[in-house]
C-alpha cells in the first residue's frame, strides 16, 4: 500500500513538471504562442532588440513572454489581457514603449505567467498599438 502511495505521488509531481515546462515554453493550450506564419519574423527581430523603456539595459523578455494582446482603458490607465488566465493587468506608465513603433500596428505585452516566481501582475514591457 505504501509502495502504491509512493508511486501515485511521484506521478503526480512529475505531472505537474511537465505541465509547468510546457508553459514556460509558451506550449500549453492557454499560452500557445500565435503570430501568423508570416508576421513570425517580424515579432521575432522586434522582440528580440526590445529593452524596458525604463531600463534601457534590460531585454523586455523572450519571444515566449512577448504577444498580441487586446486592452481596455479604466479611469485613463491602460489594462492588458494576460493570455495565460485573461487577466486584465495594470501597465505601469513606466512599461509603455514610447521610442518605437510596435512591428504591426497592434498592442503587445510582455508579461511573465502568472505563477510563483514574479508577482502575479508583473509587467516587463508594453507597446500600444499604431504609432506611440
Amino acid at each position: 500500500m505504501i509502495h502504491l502511495c509512493k508511486l501515485v505521488f511521484w506521478g503526480c509531481i512529475c505531472c505537474l513538471l511537465a505541465m509547468e515546462v510546457k508553459a514556460q515554453n509558451g506550449q500549453s493550450q492557454a499560452g500557445i504562442h500565435r503570430h501568423p506564419p508570416q508576421d513570425q519574423p517580424l515579432h521575432e527581430k522586434f522582440y528580440s532588440k526590445w529593452q524596458m523603456p525604463d531600463n534601457p539595459l534590460v531585454s523586455c523578455c523572450n519571444e515566449a513572454d512577448c504577444y498580441p494582446t487586446e486592452i481596455k482603458y479604466v479611469d485613463g490607465k491602460i489594462y492588458a489581457k494576460r493570455r495565460e488566465d485573461g487577466k486584465y493587468i495594470s501597465v505601469p506608465p513606466e512599461k509603455v514603449e514610447r521610442n518605437r513603433d510596435n512591428p504591426d500596428g497592434r498592442n503587445h505585452l510582455c508579461a511573465p505567467p502568472p505563477n510563483f516566481s514574479h508577482s502575479s501582475d508583473t509587467v516587463f514591457c508594453f507597446a500600444l498599438g499604431g504609432a506611440t
